[in-house]
Protein backbone atom coordinates (compact mmCIF):
# COMPACT_ATOMS: atom_id res chain seq x y z
CA UNK A 1 0.00 0.00 0.00
CA UNK A 2 1.20 3.65 -1.23
CA UNK A 3 -0.50 5.14 1.32
CA UNK A 4 -2.31 8.54 0.00
CA UNK A 5 -1.16 11.83 0.29
CA UNK A 6 -2.02 14.60 2.42
CA UNK A 7 -2.57 16.81 -0.19
CA UNK A 8 -4.93 14.55 -1.60
CA UNK A 9 -6.86 13.61 0.91
CA UNK A 10 -7.32 17.36 2.10
CA UNK A 11 -7.92 18.52 -1.84
CA UNK A 12 -11.13 20.53 -2.07
CA UNK A 13 -11.40 21.16 1.73
CA UNK A 14 -10.23 24.45 1.96
CA UNK A 15 -7.72 23.95 4.20
CA UNK A 16 -4.98 25.95 5.84
CA UNK A 17 -2.32 22.69 5.19
CA UNK A 18 0.69 25.03 6.74
CA UNK A 19 -1.50 26.31 9.33
CA UNK A 20 -2.50 22.91 10.44
CA UNK A 21 0.95 21.68 10.34
CA UNK A 22 2.27 24.62 12.35
CA UNK A 23 -0.54 24.20 14.76
CA UNK A 24 0.03 20.50 15.89
CA UNK A 25 4.09 21.25 15.87
CA UNK A 26 3.12 23.51 18.69
CA UNK A 27 1.08 21.25 20.45
CA UNK A 28 4.01 18.91 19.94
CA UNK A 29 6.53 20.97 20.99
CA UNK A 30 4.74 22.26 24.31
CA UNK A 31 4.44 18.24 25.12
CA UNK A 32 8.03 17.86 24.52
CA UNK A 33 7.27 15.26 21.99
CA UNK A 34 8.66 14.81 18.53
CA UNK A 35 7.16 15.30 15.09
CA UNK A 36 7.90 16.00 11.77
CA UNK A 37 6.10 17.15 8.69
CA UNK A 38 4.14 13.97 6.79
CA UNK A 39 3.58 13.73 2.87
CA UNK A 40 1.74 11.01 3.55
CA UNK A 41 -1.36 9.16 5.34
CA UNK A 42 -1.21 5.50 5.52
CA UNK A 43 -4.36 2.84 6.55
CA UNK A 44 -2.95 1.98 10.66
CA UNK A 45 -5.40 -1.47 10.13
CA UNK A 46 -2.40 -4.01 10.69
CA UNK A 47 -0.51 -1.25 12.96
CA UNK A 48 -3.69 -1.44 14.65
CA UNK A 49 -4.07 -5.69 15.09
CA UNK A 50 -0.30 -5.51 15.66
CA UNK A 51 -0.78 -3.42 18.84
CA UNK A 52 -3.46 -5.49 20.64
CA UNK A 53 -1.09 -8.11 19.94
CA UNK A 54 1.50 -6.34 21.87
CA UNK A 55 -0.59 -4.93 24.50
CA UNK A 56 -1.02 -8.37 25.95
CA UNK A 57 2.92 -9.35 25.94
CA UNK A 58 5.23 -8.20 28.75
CA UNK A 59 6.61 -4.58 28.10
CA UNK A 60 4.19 -4.75 25.03
CA UNK A 61 2.48 -1.23 25.25
CA UNK A 62 6.03 -0.21 24.38
CA UNK A 63 4.53 -0.78 20.65
CA UNK A 64 2.85 2.87 20.48
CA UNK A 65 5.90 4.50 20.65
CA UNK A 66 7.29 2.66 18.42
CA UNK A 67 4.61 2.79 15.80
CA UNK A 68 4.26 6.91 16.83
CA UNK A 69 7.96 7.05 15.90
CA UNK A 70 7.75 5.11 12.89
CA UNK A 71 4.35 7.40 11.52
CA UNK A 72 5.26 10.45 12.66
CA UNK A 73 8.53 11.06 12.93
CA UNK A 74 10.01 8.97 10.35
CA UNK A 75 7.28 9.00 8.31
CA UNK A 76 6.93 5.48 7.38
CA UNK A 77 4.02 3.62 6.06
CA UNK A 78 2.11 1.65 8.65
CA UNK A 79 0.78 -0.31 6.82
CA UNK A 80 4.08 -2.12 5.17
CA UNK A 81 4.71 -5.08 7.18
CA UNK A 82 8.23 -4.88 7.25
CA UNK A 83 7.75 -1.67 9.21
CA UNK A 84 5.60 -3.08 11.84
CA UNK A 85 7.78 -6.01 11.97
CA UNK A 86 11.02 -3.76 12.65
CA UNK A 87 8.44 -1.78 15.39
CA UNK A 88 8.60 -4.68 16.97
CA UNK A 89 12.05 -6.23 16.98
CA UNK A 90 12.57 -2.12 18.62
CA UNK A 91 11.21 -3.16 21.30
CA UNK A 92 12.26 -6.67 22.18
CA UNK A 93 9.07 -8.42 21.05
CA UNK A 94 8.89 -11.89 19.32
CA UNK A 95 9.06 -10.61 15.30
CA UNK A 96 8.27 -14.11 14.20
CA UNK A 97 5.30 -14.51 16.87
CA UNK A 98 4.36 -10.49 15.63
CA UNK A 99 4.68 -12.12 11.76
CA UNK A 100 2.19 -14.57 12.32
CA UNK A 101 -0.36 -12.58 14.03
CA UNK A 102 0.37 -9.48 11.19
CA UNK A 103 -0.18 -12.78 8.15
CA UNK A 104 -2.83 -14.41 9.75
CA UNK A 105 -4.73 -10.97 11.18
CA UNK A 106 -5.03 -13.01 14.63
CA UNK A 107 -6.12 -9.67 16.31
CA UNK A 108 -8.83 -8.88 13.30
CA UNK A 109 -12.43 -9.27 15.62
CA UNK A 110 -10.99 -7.84 18.28
CA UNK A 111 -10.21 -4.32 16.78
CA UNK A 112 -13.55 -5.08 15.13
CA UNK A 113 -14.74 -4.85 18.76
CA UNK A 114 -12.62 -1.86 18.88
CA UNK A 115 -13.70 -0.07 16.26
CA UNK A 116 -17.65 -0.90 17.27
CA UNK A 117 -17.27 0.25 21.11
CA UNK A 118 -16.02 3.19 19.73
CA UNK A 119 -18.52 4.24 16.91
CA UNK A 120 -21.09 3.94 19.97
CA UNK A 121 -19.17 6.37 21.72
CA UNK A 122 -19.43 8.85 18.47
CA UNK A 123 -15.89 8.69 17.87
CA UNK A 124 -14.77 11.09 14.65
CA UNK A 125 -11.22 11.11 14.74
CA UNK A 126 -7.85 10.54 16.52
CA UNK A 127 -6.79 10.56 19.17
CA UNK A 128 -10.39 10.56 21.00
CA UNK A 129 -10.21 10.32 25.37
CA UNK A 130 -13.58 9.30 26.56
CA UNK A 131 -14.27 9.35 30.02
CA UNK A 132 -17.81 8.81 31.59
CA UNK A 133 -19.94 9.06 28.39
CA UNK A 134 -18.08 12.18 27.59
CA UNK A 135 -15.14 12.75 25.37
CA UNK A 136 -12.65 15.32 22.99
CA UNK A 137 -11.41 14.54 20.05
CA UNK A 138 -7.81 15.77 18.75
CA UNK A 139 -4.44 16.22 20.45
CA UNK A 140 -5.26 18.16 24.00
CA UNK A 141 -3.43 20.24 26.27
CA UNK A 142 -3.03 18.30 29.30
CA UNK A 143 -5.39 20.96 31.17
CA UNK A 144 -8.21 19.82 28.71
CA UNK A 145 -8.19 16.31 29.59
CA UNK A 146 -7.37 16.86 33.22
CA UNK A 147 -11.00 18.92 33.08
CA UNK A 148 -12.64 15.70 31.27
CA UNK A 149 -11.41 13.29 34.26
CA UNK A 150 -12.31 15.78 37.05
CA UNK A 151 -15.73 16.08 35.29
CA UNK A 152 -16.13 12.01 35.15
CA UNK A 153 -15.61 12.56 38.83
CA UNK A 154 -11.80 11.54 39.14
CA UNK A 155 -9.73 12.46 42.15
CA UNK A 156 -6.35 13.79 42.38
CA UNK A 157 -4.45 11.25 44.31
CA UNK A 158 -2.30 12.03 47.74
CA UNK A 159 1.22 12.81 47.20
Amino acid sequence: MEGQSLEDLFRGRNLDMEAMYLNMKALMDEEDLPYKRRTHTYNSRLAQELAKWAEMQPQGEAIHAALYKAFFIDGQNLADRDVLLNAVKSIGLDTQAAATVIDERTYSSAVDEDWSLSRSYGVTGVPTFVADGRGVVGAQQYEVLQRLVEVAGAQPRSA
